[in-house]
């Protein structure tokens, strides 16, 4: 083992900031890490984990992404009422039309960031508004309570991987993961998406097919978005339109926490996975170390101004100018 790398590896210095927090949130209450506390934080965060992931590409490819979660609302909420209306309880249905209703959304981000080339950020925030604004005035604003939701949907969050083992939606989460992970590191595709995160231009020279890998990130992310909301949906058994929607900052605070850079071109799904585990960890312990649940907040804007700070700051040339300032 290369200790030397090891020690330049951010994920290690993650890695070692989740084990001390869990430290110190057991040593305040040991049964924090029992199996059945930590199969139940897996199966809460596994949602949040797979929209980490859709941030990460974004991220990667040098984009900027906050509509994710307005389009699992919408894709969960119109999956519901399709299945109420059409009498489609069959949960792997559900996930197709969820997915397939994502895709779409995520393919008109995709047309205004590859055609027009407008900055992604105004993108993603207008289509964010945009489709939960739709989807309040056209679909509707009842929620579907837990009588009224199909059973396909009731039971699927109750499902494990083996008796007493973890949920099938971390089962999920890991098809997820490893899908993803062979798409980085092992196609074209994943070579592009770095490639245009580290220089769009230099990637147009090297003959990658820009504006087909853009169109296959945001449909991708979207397709990912519309499976988080149905495994939202599994998780608490309840559709209200206006869930979700504002969340993305915690999801994003994780995923550059995890190493990627907002600058793109940088980014590895195992950071990712440890920065969704300390901000999860975070969430749901806070009050446990005697500590009020608005220190949350607090956090999640730190991590992410650090890191755009990181990114972007030139503090050795700051730090030269007020020594130079001083004398």
């Amino acid at each position: 083992m290369n200790w030397r790398r090891m020690l330049r590896c951010n994920e290690f210095y993650l890695f070692l900031l989740v084990v001390l927090f869990c430290a110190a949130v057991t040593l305040k209450n040991p049964v924090f890490l029992s199996p059945g506390n930590l199969l139940s934080m897996l199966k809460t965060s596994s949602g949040s984990a797979v929209f980490a992931v859709g941030i990460l590409i974004v991220l990667i490819s040098g984009g900027f992404d906050v509509s994710s979660t307005s389009i699992a609302i919408c894709a969960q909420y119109v999956t519901v009422n399709l299945v109420l209306r059409l009498g489609w309880d069959h949960i792997a249905v559900a996930f197709l039309v969820a997915a397939a209703l994502g895709a779409c959304m995520g393919a008109v981000n995709a047309a205004f960031v590859a055609f027009f080339r407008l900055p992604t950020l105004i993108v993603t925030l207008g289509t964010a508004s945009l489709f939960h604004g739709a989807l309040l005035e056209f679909v509707g604003t009842k929620a579907v309570n837990l009588g009224d939701l199909p059973q396909c949907f009731k039971t699927f969050g109750l499902v494990t991987l083996w008796p007493k083992g973890p949920s099938v939606l971390f089962g999920l989460l890991c098809a997820v993961v490893a899908v993803s992970w062979v798409i980085l590191r092992h196609t074209m595709t994943g070579r592009g998406i770095y490639a245009i995160g580290g220089d769009i231009e230099a990637a147009r020279n090297c003959g990658f097919r820009v504006k087909r890998i853009q169109f296959f990130i945001y449909c991708y992310v979207g397709m990912l978005a519309g499976i988080a909301g149905i495994m939202h949906l599994c998780l608490i058994r309840y559709a209200n339109p206006n869930y979700l929607v504002g969340t993305e900052m915690a999801i994003i605070a994780a995923v550059v926490l995890g190493g990627a850079r907002i600058t793109g071109g940088t980014g590895t799904l195992t950071g990712t996975m440890l920065g969704m585990a300390l901000i999860v960890v975070v969430q749901k312990n806070l009050v446990l170390l005697g500590l009020s649940s608005y220190w949350e907040q607090f956090f999640i804007g730190a991590v992410i101004i650090v890191g755009v700070a990181l990114t972007y700051g030139d503090f050795g040339a700051a730090f030269g100018r007020l020594r130079t300032r001083e004398s």
